[in-house]
């Protein structure tokens, strides 16, 4: 197997993966905001603390599966647009996770306590704790980061599963039609009555 079709595998897999993680990750909670006032903790989900992340990583799922039956020019543009995500998503989660800015929770904040504006925030807001899921969606960016560059490195060497399939009929199947049986004894026997 060459490097091209071994490519076409690794990159697919790596785009469904990484739109996976991308859409289950939005929904768990990513940051944890510990409160002032000792009101119960805000948990914010990933679709909060990262506004583009879902819509992103569905699209990083519908170029994955697009990848199979695109043409060349088609793939290597989803190479490029990919890698352009996977790096804005990883850098944008990095920032998260190292030192999570209060505009990442303001909005649970104030659906929390009504509270609006970064010196009331601030004065609500004792400590803003990351999960384990936004270093999990990370490991996705970065698998997708990958897969990207494989795109590009073997989108002139794909073959399409539809021309694969057409190469391997062509090589095998005979030019001739199917024999059916009646006809090909009708054929024998004409002229040659045994009866007589």
């Amino acid at each position: 197997m060459t490097f091209a079709r071994r490519g076409r595998s690794i990159a697919v897999s790596g785009f469904l993966l990484a739109g996976a993680i991308g859409i289950i990750s939005s929904t768990q909670t990513w940051l944890t905001v510990e409160r002032a006032d000792a009101g119960e903790a805000i948990l914010v989900p990933g679709a909060s603390a990262l506004v583009l992340l879902a819509p992103l990583s569905l699209a990083v799922l519908a170029l994955g599966a697009a990848l199979s039956i695109a043409a060349k020019v088609v793939r290597l543009v989803f190479g490029v647009l990919a890698g352009v995500a996977s790096v804005f998503l990883g850098w944008s989660t990095l920032q998260v996770l190292l030192t999570a800015p209060l505009s990442a929770v303001a909005p649970a904040v104030t659906e929390a306590t009504g509270l609006a504006g970064g010196d009331a925030l601030s004065d609500v807001v004792q400590a803003i704790v990351p999960s384990a899921w936004p270093a999990i969606a990370l490991v996705g960016w970065v698998i997708l980061l990958a897969a990207s560059v494989v795109v590009l490195l073997t989108w002139r060497g794909w073959k399409t599963g539809g021309r694969r399939y057409r190469t391997d009929t062509a090589e095998h199947t005979p030019h001739e039609g199917p024999v059916d049986a009646v006809d090909s004894w009708d054929d024998l026997s004409r002229g040659t009555d045994p009866t007589r």
